[in-house]
């Protein structure tokens, strides 16, 4: 029997790598060979992001990629893009099938009905909302792994359309999520990112309105596990970061101390017109509290510039804020207006050059802050998970407990550090913003 070949391409969040790596798995290697995108493959199966009008275009992107390896390959449409606009999606040339959420985990029945090239109107699977809960994570081609413990979300954030792709909060079981954990961990995977739409929320059961867990729950019953390795978490709502949590996370011997927080903005007036649960005084808080108890704590945090009617003054409220904050690093994003949601309505337009500018210099500031936060490691001991390297030969790279990418210069004893956890001395940064380590032998 000849092996059907199939590949896979994820766009977006880390929740997605888990679902992708979920589904891959499905794909059983008696009856398909897995190979890399960038191969000529029978199937392609692309998980879709809708956050920003540049995921969507990057969709398009790799549609065409797929079809320059293979003309007569079957595309597969899934993830948030093809669930909220799967008929603009099945438009698009070389998509033969258009998955929901729902329908994406049954993707084996699909595949084995329906693969076929066609030349008329796409395939589509009935698309709608679906609160069904379906665990993931990933496993086999990374150093670490990505687990799913939440989906969706019930905030309203003007700018937001993930809850109408992704639905209601809802939760995996403790059982359920400590069972994979244990998994993960003796497959010999060294650190776990715990994600999810909003994961602080945790705790809300699938099919129920009924909170049977909470976060603080969850996070004391996965340090009690007795199995080695590292946990890390995705992002999480200020608002529902207690300082219990972060009192708790101290004194953890599984949680690593880094955070990422999401601002959006230091305007409590443009946090107002983005439907956020908090006002910049409460950040602030977060953030002096991570630091009280855990000085060294890697603090990154989302913003986004140019959201309608964000004025000059507005800008530089946010700016002085962050600039004052001790936060680790930025992730900026230029405000991408979404259909269906409240923002678009709002007529107070930034210009994109005007956007632009305000992004610039917010990176800016994000490399002088991530600078500032990594001198003040050097000559700090940190333990290191090392990862495969195949670009550059002569260092071998990873990432600290608190999040700092480092590199050693690679040598033949080093090179069984790949995937293992390695005390080093961090002695300085580079151009690149890379520290550079000597381990501790």
């Amino acid at each position: 029997m000849v092996k059907k070949k199939v590949a896979f391409y994820t766009i977006g969040c880390k929740l997605n790598y888990a679902e992708t790596s979920t589904i891959a798995r499905k794909f059983s290697n008696l009856y398909y060979q897995h190979v890399s995108f960038k191969n000529y493959a029978d199937i392609y199966i692309i998980n879709s992001c809708s956050v920003t009008k540049n995921a969507e275009l990057e969709f398009n992107r790799i549609v065409r990629s797929a079809i320059n390896q293979n003309s007569q390959a079957f595309i597969i449409a899934i993830g948030c893009y093809a669930q909220l606009n799967y008929k603009k999606v099945s438009s698009i040339v070389g998509v033969d099938l258009v998955l929901s959420y729902n329908e994406k985990f049954k993707i084996i029945d699909y595949i084995n009905i329906k693969y076929l090239k066609k030349s008329y109107p796409k395939i589509l699977s009935k698309i709608k909302t679906n609160n069904t809960y379906f665990p993931s994570f990933s496993i086999g081609n990374r150093t670490r792994s990505f687990l799913k413990i939440q989906d969706g979300c019930d905030y309203k954030c003007s700018y937001c359309i993930i809850p109408m792709a992704r639905g209601a909060s809802r939760s995996d079981s403790i059982e359920n999520i400590l069972k994979n954990i244990k998994f993960i961990f003796s497959n010999g995977v060294k650190e776990i990112v715990l994600t999810g739409i909003n994961i602080g929320d945790y705790g809300k059961i699938h099919g129920t309105n009924r909170r049977l867990y909470t976060f603080f729950d969850l996070i004391q019953a996965i340090d009690k596990i007795p199995e080695k390795g590292r946990i890390r978490l995705s992002s999480i709502e200020p608002n529902l970061l207690k300082n219990e949590y972060i009192e708790f996370f101290s004194n953890s011997k599984h949680f690593v101390p880094h955070f990422h927080i999401p601002l959006q903005s230091g305007s409590n007036d443009i946090l107002g017109k983005m439907h956020r649960r908090y006002k910049r005084e409460i950040y602030q808080e977060k953030v002096k509290k991570i630091r009280s108890f855990i000085p060294d704590a890697y603090i990154g945090s989302d913003v986004i510039v140019g959201f309608p009617g964000e004025t000059h003054k507005h800008f530089l409220e946010t700016y002085h804020f962050l600039k004052k904050l001790e936060i680790s690093s930025l992730h900026i994003f230029t405000y991408s207006p979404r259909e269906n949601t409240k923002s678009i309505l709002i007529q107070e337009h930034v210009s994109k050059k005007i956007q632009c500018q305000r992004n610039k210099i917010l990176r800016n500031l994000s490399n002088k802050k991530y600078r500032f936060f990594c001198n003040r490691q050097i000559n700090t001991k940190k333990t290191v998970l090392f990862e495969k390297n195949s670009k550059n030969k002569k260092y071998i790279y990873g990432y600290t407990e608190n999040y700092i990418r480092i590199k050693i210069p690679l040598n033949s004893y080093n090179l069984f550090y790949i995937n293992t956890l390695q005390d080093v001395i961090i002695k300085k940064i580079d151009k690149d913003g890379i520290m550079i380590a000597e381990p501790i032998k």
